[in-house]
């Protein structure tokens, strides 16, 4: 009886379906997108006078003695001046420690994009230079270039993706964006930390050694050509590793280092792709294999100053030390490569992370710019996690969260730095209680009223939950009393719902969890839209009562506020 039931509900048309979660997506981002820490270094789009506050939560607010009833203006609409200062406060505090640039390269988690090149999907979008401009302005500082010969023209690589349909750009042009970002930044005189290109190369030898011409044209003495200090190049002796100030605001290339015997970790087709598109995906894997086999051209080997990324062959590694290595490998593994030595390998691979770099790409069937689950992968001391940075989803909120206020780069834990012993998790219990107040101004989209049902969803994320399975909890749906408004005191509009709940998880301690929240509304037949995003490391989280700045699925910041308070218990 119970497996007809649920044959009845797949066929309802008006069930709401579960197997697609729409809480992982995002729209487009463009250059007003907070992404991954960009936003330290200019003005917010949204000062605190655009902000307002329901008469309920200032009411909750006096009762909760936060602040005084006649420095709340409860009666009146625009916000006191106590009130705009609260506003003001900001909900995270980032330690001064995690943005010490003194620290060598390996100890820092970097924002890291993926496909930079591209404006959309992976398979048909646009290839435009000016990606790579809005990716760094919304906090990335490692971006990708996949380069390939122009059989049109010889002398000048072009950057595209491989056998899809999408376009291409110069890659000349790539290189002057990049260059004009960071002149930029020095005129600024704001972020002064490096760029760093992961190149993905296609090209045969003259390709590789015009792109080293060009490079060496375009950026002039911003590219990093040479080691900075002698005992930067003895970091397979344990020496130290060239530290992040030293680096300055060069751009430093990460160059690829072929070993003997190497697989294509990402060599498998999707399902979804049509006989067409296998026959193409299998011409670029030959295509590539044949480019491999020609190695990598001295000239351009040796701008790898700091980084030549090897695709490991055998575990040697993080068991012992990498076999044929080169000075200064870097890791360059996908994510189901990765997971599958996870979480039996995971402190011996932090370890390794705590002396080397890392970085970790989407699998080759994630053809629609969907993205990995970073925080498994920081967990692990992965400096690179590198995101689609098309779009404002899940991983790039969680992004956000990491990097925040610093510009790019954040100092990993001490357990996942030279010295510790790879392990995050201390042993301990927590449990979080989360009380929600409500929110003001909740952002519609244009083609909607404001008949909406809005609930906070809320989902902790943790470096141990390897499938990509968060706790979740939410709040009820709010909906104000129409026919006896009159009878409650407090009954804001549903753009400024009042839910006045606490929410509650049980943790593992650890310096990398942290805590998604959603506005959705409770629609009836109809998955449940979601409206505003935000995400929040736990270990910046301010205490007491605090105002959190939503954003909109583009990452952009907006007016509405969400009033909560983060409480932490040691169990």
């Amino acid at each position: 009886m119970s497996e007809l039931v649920s044959g009845i509900a797949r066929l309802n048309p008006f069930s709401k379906r579960s197997d697609v979660d729409d809480e992982d997506k995002g729209e487009a981002i463009d250059e007003q997108t907070v992404a991954g820490g960009g936003h330290a270094s200019r003005q917010s789009a949204i000062t605190k006078n655009q902000l307002r506050v329901s008469r309920a939560l200032k009411s909750f607010l006096a009762k909760e003695g936060v602040l005084p009833e006649d420095e709340l203006g409860v009666d009146q609409d625009e916000p006191t001046s106590a009130l705009r200062e609260f506003l003001d406060r900001p909900h995270i505090h980032v330690p001064a420690e995690v943005l010490d640039r003194r620290y060598p390269l390996p100890d820092y988690f970097i924002s890291s994009s993926h496909n930079t090149y591209l404006m959309a999907h992976q398979l048909f979008g646009e290839s435009h230079a000016s990606a790579y401009e809005t990716a760094l302005y919304t906090g990335s500082r490692c971006v990708e270039i996949d380069a390939w010969d122009d059989d049109d023209n010889k002398d000048e690589p072009k950057v595209t993706h491989g056998y899809t349909l999408v376009s291409h750009i110069p890659f000349r042009q790539v290189c002057e964006v990049l260059r004009d970002v960071v002149d930029k930044e020095a005129r600024e005189e704001r972020n002064a930390a490096p760029i760093i290109i992961s190149l993905e190369n296609h090209c045969g030898a003259h390709g590789q050694l015009r792109m080293v011409q060009i490079m060496r044209e375009v950026f002039g003495e911003r590219l990093l050509s040479k080691a900075i200090r002698d005992k930067g190049t003895r970091e397979q002796e344990g020496g130290d590793h060239v530290t992040l100030a030293e680096l300055g605001n060069k751009i430093v290339l990460i160059v690829e280092y072929h070993l003997p015997d190497e697989k294509d970790s990402d060599d498998s087709s999707d399902s979804s792709e049509d006989e067409e598109q296998r026959k193409a995906h299998e011409q670029y894997r030959e295509k590539k294999k044949a480019v491999n086999a020609g190695g990598i051209i001295p000239e351009l080997a040796e701008l790898g100053v700091y980084a030549q990324s090897v695709k490991p062959v055998n575990n040697s590694w993080y068991e012992s030390v990498l076999e044929n290595a080169p000075h200064h490998h870097l890791i360059n593994v996908s994510e189901t490569g990765l997971k599958s030595h996870m979480p039996a390998d995971s402190p011996r691979i932090a370890v390794h992370n705590s002396k080397h770099l890392m970085r970790v790409f989407p699998k080759g069937t994630r053809i629609s710019s969907r993205n990995l689950a970073p925080v498994p992968f920081w967990g692990i001391g992965a400096q690179i996690c590198a995101l689609n940075w098309q779009t404002f989803g899940a991983a790039s909120q969680l992004n956000e969260a990491l990097f925040s206020g610093s510009g790019g780069y954040v100092l990993k834990p001490a357990p996942l730095r030279l010295g510790g012993n790879g392990v995050l998790n201390t042993g301990r219990r927590k449990r979080l209680r989360l009380h929600v107040a409500g929110a003001t101004d909740v952002p519609l989209p244009h083609d909607r009223d404001d008949e909406i049902k809005p609930y906070l969803t809320c989902t902790l994320v943790h470096p141990n939950d390897l499938n990509n399975l968060p706790q979740k909890r939410k709040t009820q749906p709010y909906k104000p009393h129409k026919l006896t408004g009159f009878l409650h005191k407090e009954n804001p509009a549903p753009t400024d719902p009042l839910w006045k709940e606490v929410l509650e998880w049980e943790y593992d301690d650890n310096e990398l969890v942290f805590l998604r929240l959603l506005i959705k509304s409770d629609d009836s037949f109809a998955r449940n839209p979601l409206f505003a995003v935000a995400a929040v490391r736990l270990i910046y989280a301010a205490p007491g009562w605090n105002f959190i700045r939503m954003l909109d699925l583009k990452g952009h910041e907006t007016t509405c506020t969400l009033l909560v308070k983060l409480e932490f218990q040691d169990l």
